[in-house]
């Protein structure tokens, strides 16, 4: 896949606004939907197991279904895409076929992938919080660098929490191994976005301890 446009790395996080409204006669392609995924799919995460799963929603029709799930929020049905990102608790199942490839390629002697794929077995079976909170962590990257792909694209997007996670795993038949992380509605801005503030760094950071 290739990418039409070039942007300055600064320039393209300064410019990220969480827009609310859309342009509902501009469409994406499904390839450009899908370069999308690919971009936010190299995010980081733990052990490599890519905790993420995207459920990319582009029928006018399902898109008035999750309508009232959203709150009734407009850009959900007047945005090209809503992308529901969505976090693997099963991540550790990944494992095998992550470092199995690793260990073809020459890349990872097999001691060392056994010794993660135990380590990673270990935490998910004896620490309650592990696989609910990798899964949010993990998947959080990834639609965070879905929303700065976006703008390097010239695009729009808005970061949307304010749905009900429950109705919207049942009108969409997620499969149970699947927590709902954020919506992220993706297109081109109707109006810009609204300026926001933010705290200056010398009251958000601390220095080596409180």
């Amino acid at each position: 896949m290739t990418s039409t446009v070039k942007a300055d790395f600064f320039e393209t996080v300064r410019e990220r606004r969480a827009v609310k409204h859309y342009d509902a006669s501009y469409k994406l392609s499904e390839q450009e939907i899908m370069e999308l995924l690919e971009i936010a799919g190299s995010a980081p995460s733990a052990w490599n197991l890519q905790h993420w799963k995207f459920l990319a929603i582009t029928d006018q029709a399902a898109k008035q279904k999750l309508l009232p799930i959203a709150n009734g929020q407009k850009q959900v049905v007047d945005a090209s895409v809503v992308v529901a990102v969505l976090g693997n608790l099963q991540a550790n199942r990944n494992a095998e076929a992550v470092f199995g490839s690793a260990v073809q390629a020459g890349m990872m002697p097999e001691e060392i992938k056994a010794n993660l794929i135990n380590q990673i077995e270990s935490a998910y079976a004896n620490i309650p919080t592990v696989p609910r909170d990798e899964a949010i962590r993990n998947a959080s990257l990834a639609a965070m660098q879905l929303m700065l792909a976006a703008r390097a694209k010239g695009l729009d997007s808005c970061p949307m929490g304010g749905y009900n996670p429950g109705q919207f795993v049942e009108a969409f038949n997620v499969p149970e191994q699947y927590v709902p992380v954020l919506l992220v509605a993706i297109g081109k801005a109707a109006t810009p976005a609204r300026p926001s503030g933010r705290f200056p760094v010398s009251q958000t950071v601390v220095w080596n301890h409180f």
